[in-house]
Order: structure tokens, then C-alpha cells, then sequence
């Protein structure tokens, strides 16, 4: 049975600071620049999210995707669109959240809640126009 992948794109809006609470302010600017400013700023997010499996052999799909816009609302959209990352968003407590830390806590709110047989293949999370990650599940020994 082929396995084939699909992709699901959503979009959201948040603010956030990129800071680490045990630095000096001086040095926060050094590492994060204009991100660590404390009146906070934000971004208008696009993720791609790309599951993977075999093509339902009734349906033709791997997963329908209405389903996996479903489980996105459910899972991160609810609890990220215009909220503060830093504040309202209870698995990101104690995270700094850049992008790339930020495609990884997603990954992870989504990796168990997919059918049996369809599995999470790559996350893309653009910031800006010119600025994206991506992840696909790795960890470093």
C-alpha cells in the first residue's frame, strides 16, 4: 500500500518575548535584540503540518483533512491565537519562545493525537514571510 503525505496550512497570531528570566536585561538584548523587548511584539504564524500513511483504501485519503484542521483548533490554535506565548499558553511555561522551540511544543501537543496508522512527517512554522523552521520529529542523541 503506497504511503503518501498530506499537509494541512492554519494560520495564528500571538505575542511574545524572547527572554531568559536568569539574564540581565543587557545581556537578553545582546542574544534576542528587538525580541526581548518587554512590551512584547508579534507575528502572524503560518504552520504547515504534513502527516504521513497508507491512502485509506474506502476513502482515498490518508487522513481526511478537515479532520487534521479539527485536531489543530483543538490541540494549538485555541490556545495560541491571540494570546501572549509567554503568559497564556500553560505547555509553553517556562520556554523561551522562539520558533524553533515553539514548532517543537506543537509537534509534541500533536504527535498522540492522530489515528492509529497516521503519523506526524514534518512541521513547518513561518514567523515571518522570510523566516520559518522546520522539524520532523528528530532528537539529538
Amino acid at each position: 500500500m503506497p504511503i503518501v503525505r498530506a499537509t494541512r496550512r492554519v494560520h495564528f497570531s500571538a505575542a511574545h518575548r524572547l527572554f531568559h528570566p536568569d539574564w540581565s536585561d543587557e545581556r537578553n538584548r545582546d542574544v534576542f535584540g528587538d525580541c526581548s523587548n518587554p512590551h512584547w511584539h508579534g507575528h502572524n504564524y503560518e504552520l504547515e503540518v504534513t502527516v504521513e500513511g497508507p491512502v485509506h483504501p474506502e476513502t482515498g485519503f490518508v487522513l481526511d483533512l478537515k479532520e487534521l484542521r479539527e485536531l489543530l483548533e483543538e490541540r494549538v490554535l485555541r490556545e495560541v491565537d491571540h494570546r501572549n506565548l509567554n503568559l497564556e499558553v500553560p505547555w509553553l511555561s517556562g520556554v523561551v519562545p522562539t520558533t524553533e522551540n515553539l514548532v517543537v511544543a506543537i509537534w509534541n501537543r500533536m504527535e498522540d493525537s492522530l489515528p492509529q496508522g497516521v503519523r506526524l512527517s514534518r512541521m513547518v512554522l513561518h514567523e515571518t514571510p522570510r523566516n520559518s523552521v522546520e522539524y520532523t520529529g528528530e532528537k539529538d542523541a
